[in-house]
Order: structure tokens, then sequence, then C-alpha cells
């Protein structure tokens, strides 16, 4: 795993994509009951937490702009995805979502770089930090704000397009998270 050498901390801030790297992507989450956590992503987020890196969760929502489910329905999933890190000693420090459906053309969905600037508003370093997500429009932004794009596999173990090679792949978070943190495998 290659990592660009950055001043101070590394990563500065872990940005995840939710449906897909931390939860099953079943085309859209809507209700709590359908939250169901991938393999080791509790665990990597856990040790980013033990890492002192803040976790972010960037999520692009359009079920909410095409009136499949509204932003209680959105926020009750994210309360569930939370329980279930919390009861694996793992949280998140806060999540920035876009609402619009993909013909809304607005910057705040992924690749965008809104929901970036927003979480950066708050005080979460951008530069330095982990784009991690499982489709091409989640790590993309890292080459524009100075970052590391980690790629994750989907759970058919194929990788969503195209994606420039200093882009890194893995085949899940954990795995990721692992070799940037450089923890051996066999470590508990």
């Amino acid at each position: 795993l290659g990592v660009v050498s950055h001043p101070g901390r590394w990563p500065t801030t872990a940005f995840l994509d939710r449906d897909g790297t931390l939860i099953r992507d079943t085309g859209y989450v809507a209700t709590p009951g359908e939250v169901e956590l991938l393999a080791g992503a509790a665990e990597a987020v856990r040790l980013l937490n033990e890492a002192a890196v803040p976790v972010v969760v960037v999520t692009n929502q359009s079920g909410i702009g095409r009136g499949l489910f509204d932003e209680p329905a959105f926020q009750a999933v994210q309360n569930r995805l939370e329980w279930l890190l919390a009861e694996s000693g793992a949280r998140i420090e806060a999540t920035f979502f876009c609402p619009h459906a993909p013909a809304a053309r607005c910057e705040c969905r992924k690749p965008g770089l809104d929901l970036y600037r927003a979480a950066a508003d708050s005080g979460f370093e951008t530069a330095g930090a982990l784009y991690a997500g499982d489709r091409a429009r989640d790590v993309l932004p890292a080459l524009a704000l100075g970052g590391l794009g980690m790629l994750v596999a989907g759970e058919d173990g194929t990788y969503d397009g195209h994606v420039p090679s200093e882009v890194i792949l893995v085949p899940d978070l954990l795995s990721g998270v692992r070799g940037l943190l450089a923890i051996p495998e066999d470590d508990p």
C-alpha cells in the first residue's frame, strides 16, 4: 500500500461512503430493519477511532429526491447504523448527505465537492484525508482535495468504474484500513 507523505497525522479524516461500504447496499436502504453491517466494517471504523482519526460518513441519498423515503426515514437508518457500530465500540463523528436525485445536477452529489466543503466548514480536514467507498464517485474527490482514494470491491469482488492509478483498490474496508494504519492482518 503506497501512501503519499503528508505533514502531521495521516489520515487527517476518514470520509467513508455508507451504502456498499459500511452497510449492505440493497438499492435504497429506507428502513432501519434493512441495515446490515458489512463484514469488518465496524472493526475498520473502530481501528480508525483508536488511531484518533475522525470518521465522517458522506453519502448520496437520491431516494429522498426520488420520493422513495424522506429525511426522517434517512435519519432512522443512520441512527440504526450508528447503534450497530456502537455495539462494536465504533463511532461516526458526523454524517453529510446529498438528498437530491441525479437529475438535479447539484454540487453536493458525489463526486461533487460541496459535502466535503461542508465537512471542512465543520472542522474536518479534507487535505490528507482518506476517501473510501465502493464506487468511483466516492473516491474521486480525493484527487481534487489532496487525499487518498480507496476503492472497496463490491460484494461480488469487482470494482466500480474506471479510476485513476492514484486510487488504491482493496477487497474490503477492513483490509484497506489495516493496510493504511500498518496493522497486520493477524493483530487483534
